[in-house]
């Protein structure tokens, strides 16, 4: 026989201190409740963002489904920051650390209160992976549901999205669009509740935890407003139910081959950059061997097969509408692209999961056959050199060639190439060098306002842009990111002079300075650490302090101190 459903609870409803079931009763548990499973969920409360503005009501959703289980659901607040209400802020230096907040406050309340399962909202970009860390690190039964995409908005009888907000402006400040018409799509863009619902970070995470098997199939194209999410919600008791009767643990999922698919999956979804952060990161937290070498691999051989914007114009909406994530997955099962033996959070493996799916339609133009790719190659790619010895991480959707040569011009602030953009200082053929905001220098904040200002048409696709930062996932053009070591720990981008000569080949994995070793010797003998960018915070002060390096995922080197 095996562990009783309350195997950890248990501990505090039937141990040796019985005063402290004192409070149970005061919570209204009858005596049978005392046998029962407490199920904690993590509820990423931030109101004031739309993507999180319903979590309290699928929480609820979530209780309700425990009950009927037979499990008791006790859903618990979590730090919460908003990407996009951020961007260009000081606040979007919390971005990041949110996620490791995340992390320990699930870890902290799960295993405080001897809860036996762990269920986790994802709300918006740092949730989902903030909860995933959790589950790896605890190893207790649980997983994650996605709180929906937002609904497209519209603009003379077309679909728009928090993407074209950005385009859009951008483009209005060099005078390719009226700034009337910017600011009308501006208010027309995000009508309600939901994450971006484009191939961004939030829905990146999403298709890559359905297809690492944390997440239920169609929880992640299942859209925020409307009766599928409640009722998903209300099905996940039972689940959690099957997770604890045959003690099916997250680590039994999230093996090698797991991670293997999860970054097809994001790859041949055109997905963003923050996936593979978040990627390393839980396989840091599940102790699984995975690196930016395995990912790199990856994307040499899997093509784009999904027209996502800022790819494309499609939304997750549109993939709901088609036949949900599964649909994809499906598709990339049945390319050879996808292994099909490893375990999910339905107790089948994930070939068992999408025995019964339909094919991809015939007709529609979201996705195409992997005999003809919107690439043959993931936009995401791997390089390495001696400008970033420990990686970065480039997309490249609007650039066919995978190979640049460019003039440095180096920055040290996003809305200085702002600026530089409006003022005709950026010409085509630069590399636009943004450092000193890499996770030790200021919680390595996304620079959305300086990937979108390089996106007007005299400079899409015509510059290159490498940064120790992040950028949001509804980035498009030449983007390199994740630099690492960072400038702020003397990595080599911090030596980048304006003129510099750089270039990259994606395909064979290179990114170099074309600046010999005895003129780089020199000029890091001159080096000076720059004083800290940002507001005393205590949040910020504690992460950096404590912060691995972008090719560790960024987790904390106090847990974790063989990363550097």
């Amino acid at each position: 026989m095996g562990s009783p459903l309350n195997w950890n609870s248990r501990k505090l409803t039937k141990g040796w201190q019985k005063g402290v079931t004192a409070f149970y009763y005061g919570l209204g548990f009858s005596e049978e409740d005392f046998d029962r499973a407490q199920i904690g969920i993590g509820t990423p409360l931030l109101e004031g963002n739309l993507c999180n503005v319903h979590a309290y009501e699928l929480a609820q959703k979530l209780v309700e489904g425990c009950r009927d289980a037979g499990l008791i659901g006790l859903p618990f607040g979590t730090p919460g920051v908003s990407d996009n209400i951020t961007q260009g802020y000081e606040g979007g230096n919390g971005s990041l650390p949110s996620r490791n907040m995340i992390a320990n406050a699930a870890e902290c309340v799960v295993s405080a209160h001897g809860y036996d399962a762990l269920i986790g909202l994802h709300h918006c970009d740092k949730n989902g992976p903030g909860f995933a860390m959790a589950l790896a690190r605890l190893n207790f039964p649980g997983l994650l549901i996605s709180g929906g995409s937002i609904q497209p908005g519209h603009h003379k009888g077309q679909h728009i999205s928090i993407l074209d907000v950005y385009d859009w402006q951008a483009a209005a400040s060099v005078g390719e669009m009226r700034q009337e018409e910017a600011d009308e799509i501006l208010s027309k863009a995000c009508p309600g509740a939901g994450g971006c619902a484009v191939a961004a970070s939030f829905n990146t995470w999403g298709i890559a935890m359905e297809a690492i098997g944390l997440m239920p199939p169609y929880s992640s194209s299942i859209p925020a407003v409307g009766p599928e999410k409640r009722e998903e919600c209300h099905r996940i008791g039972k689940m959690v139910h099957n997770l604890l009767a045959i003690e099916l643990h997250p680590h039994d999922i999230l093996t090698k081959e797991a991670f293997a698919n999860a970054t097809v999956a994001i790859a041949a979804a055109g997905g963003s950059t923050n996936g593979v952060l978040h990627l390393l990161a839980l396989a840091q937290e599940a102790s699984v061997s995975f690196d930016l070498t395995d990912i790199q691999s990856i994307f040499r051989s899997t093509p784009v097969l999904a027209c996502f914007a800022p790819r494309g114009k499609f939304t997750m909406v549109d993939l709901h509408r088609l036949g949900g994530t599964p649909l994809l997955l499906k598709h990339l099962l049945d390319a050879g692209l996808l292994k099909g033996d490893c375990m999910t959070v339905t107790g089948k493996t994930q070939a068992q999961n999408l025995a019964h799916v339909r094919k991809v339609p015939v007709g529609q133009e979201l996705l195409t056959s992997v005999e003809e790719p919107f690439k043959p190659f993931a936009d995401m790619q791997i390089c390495f050199g001696n400008i970033a010895p420990g990686g970065v991480v480039f997309k490249v959707s609007s650039m066919q060639d995978p190979k640049f040569l460019g003039t440095a011009i180096c920055f040290d602030d996003a809305r200085d190439i702002v600026q530089a953009v409006e003022s005709k200082q950026i010409k085509p053929g630069m590399v636009i060098v943004l450092r000193n905001l890499g996770p030790k220098a200021c919680g390595m904040p996304e620079v959305l306002i300086a990937s979108a200002a390089l996106a007007v048409p005299e400079l899409d696709g015509k510059v290159a842009f490498l940064s120790d930062a992040r950028v949001s996932g509804v980035s498009h053009g030449a983007i390199g990111v994740h630099c690492s070591p960072e400038a702020a720990v003397g990595g080599p981008i911090a030596l980048v002079k304006d003129g510099d000569q750089i270039s990259f080949d994606l395909l064979k994995g290179e990114v170099k300075l074309h600046v010999d070793d005895e003129e780089l010797s020199q000029r890091r003998e001159k080096w000076i650490v720059r004083a800290p960018s940002f507001e005393p915070r205590g949040y910020l002060s504690d992460f950096c302090a404590t912060t691995a390096q972008a090719e560790y995922g960024c987790v904390s080197r106090a847990h974790y101190p063989q990363c550097q």
